[in-house]
């Protein structure tokens, strides 16, 4: 598609009604609406809940200027969209859907071009995928394509089970799986820090870096969405997914071009170079943690086992932390640790690349050593990049103190900063796939993670809940890292 030509599409969502649909999807392809980066097109809603048009409209503009920041155009922008009250497992429903569809394409000019979004629970999509495909609602003029949210299975069995299904409605090159880190700005930011920047990529190798840390904690316990919890845990909720996606992009070779196909082929062959574990392994490597009782903003909260939808004897893990080996040329012997977890002291997103120290330290500290070089991409919830040097302290002495150069998106365009969902949306219209998930990359991540599922669903955990809510973790997680050398990078732009 031509860069100046805006993409047109009719966008049929599947669970109109829910969460996501209001708080993230309105809002931002109302936001693209507004940048006029979109003119013609049009949604369909699509929901269990009986409602007329205007019912309908008037709930996306309570989401609109609730979550859209804006209220400009909102009844221009209201009036493209429609409701069809539906039944999943109903042909003829689907059918209904066929006709709606055909009329609002004639009626906007769509050119036949449909998107496809599956925004409710996952036992749905792949029923959903076969009857669009079995009703006639792919046969379009224009492109047709199925944008899918996580999680992808349960298990690499399952996920390949659904994705079956899926190849029966539409090819690969159909499919977007959203992995919603992929739309952050700070996430895409890592390829051009490393690949446009003289200063870090010739030291992109175990040469020059001694370890790199990914975290992304939350404050937030599990709220409302404890049966679910209980089914995922933390590995399955985050690591299987977007921690491994953002390990793939800092380890992945240069591509030869930017083009969708290359970047995703050398994230293949990262996740394809991870050191394997038996279940006998997973303890050397990885270490999990539940949350109990504790203060957040000096208010006593519940542990996990009390919260709602939850078994009172969970073994579910609420945090994880782990260390992956990437066994090529360029990584051996550096270790990529990262950890997640709920009810922690801060909700933060970074990468920490640190580097390996000097060989011979001619300056020192009253610590005696001097502190490493790092370079930290701050994700959320600020943007920036920090990179952490050494000079000389003020006064006669020739001692060192570290000091930070630092940018931050908070004070220059973080009003201007797309919203993750608002990125992929668009990228969805436009046919660039490249901030989405490849099967291969789906498949390689959900073989990685089943090994520790399975070692760690066999064995019950007994030091459960081993940290305290407003805390940094289990003091395993630590241990972790002290074993190598290491300790855990917490800072702040």
């Amino acid at each position: 598609m031509s860069e100046n030509k805006k993409p047109t599409a009719l966008i049929i969502i599947f669970g109109a009604t829910g969460d996501l649909a209001k708080r993230k999807l309105f809002p931002s392809i109302y936001r693209l609406f507004r940048k006029d980066k979109i003119d013609k097109f049009a949604v369909i809603g699509v929901a269990r809940r009986s409602l007329t048009n205007e019912q309908f409209q008037e709930n996306v503009k309570e989401s609109v200027l609730t979550f859209g920041n804006g209220e400009e155009d909102v009844e221009e922008f209201i009036s493209h969209f429609h409701y069809h009250s539906h039944d999943v497992s109903s042909s003829e429903s689907y059918s209904q859907l066929k006709v709606l569809a055909e009329s609002i394409d004639n009626q906007y000019s769509l050119e036949g071009n449909r998107i496809f979004y599956l925004a409710m629970a996952p036992e749905f999509f792949g029923t959903i995928a076969e009857q669009v495909k079995a009703q006639g609602l792919t046969d379009t003029a224009g492109y047709k394509r199925l944008v899918i949210e996580k999680p992808f299975g349960h298990s690499f069995e399952t996920a390949q089970q659904l994705n079956e299904q899926l190849r029966t409605a539409f090819r690969e090159d159909e499919i977007y799986r959203i992995d919603h880190y992929l739309g952050k700005e700070m996430v895409q930011n890592i390829e051009v820090i490393r690949f446009s920047n003289a200063l870090f990529e010739p030291l992109w190798n175990n040469r020059y870096i001694s370890n790199i840390q990914v975290t992304s904690s939350e404050v937030l316990g599990v709220e409302e969405r404890g049966r679910y919890y209980e089914t995922s845990g933390a590995l399955r909720d985050m690591v299987q997914n977007h921690l491994m996606q953002m390990v793939a992009l800092l380890a992945m070779e240069p591509p030869i071009s930017l083009t969708t196909e290359e970047i995703r082929s050398e994230k293949v062959r990262a996740l394809r170079s991870l050191r394997p574990m038996a279940v006998n392994d997973v303890d050397n490597y990885f270490v999990r943690g539940q949350y109990g009782a504790g203060q957040l903003n000096g208010e006593d909260v519940p542990g996990y086992r009390e919260e709602h939808n939850v078994d009172p004897e969970s073994n579910t893990e609420t945090f994880v932390a782990g260390k992956l080996m990437i066994d090529n040329f360029r990584w051996a012997g550096v270790p990529f640790y990262i950890r997640t977890g709920k009810r922690m002291d801060k909700k933060s997103t970074q990468i920490v690349v640190q580097f390996k120290d000097i060989p011979m330290n001619l300056y020192y500290r009253t610590e005696e050593n001097l502190t490493p070089n790092l370079l930290v991409i701050h994700i959320q919830p600020e943007e920036g990049i920090t990179l952490q040097l050494n000079a000389k302290k003020a006064g006669t002495t020739a001692n060192t103190t570290p000091v930070k150069l630092a940018v931050s998106n908070e004070g220059i365009d973080k009003m201007n900063t797309p919203e993750a969902y608002e990125k992929l949306i668009f990228d969805s219209m436009r046919g660039d796939a490249t901030n989405f998930t490849h099967w291969d990359e789906v498949a390689l991540s959900w073989k990685f993670t089943d090994i520790i599922s399975e070692a760690w669903e066999t064995k019950k955990e007994p030091s459960f809940p081993n940290y305290p809510a407003g805390s940094a973790g289990p003091k395993a997680a630590d241990d972790l890292l002290a074993q190598d050398g290491h300790k855990w990078w917490s800072t702040d732009i």
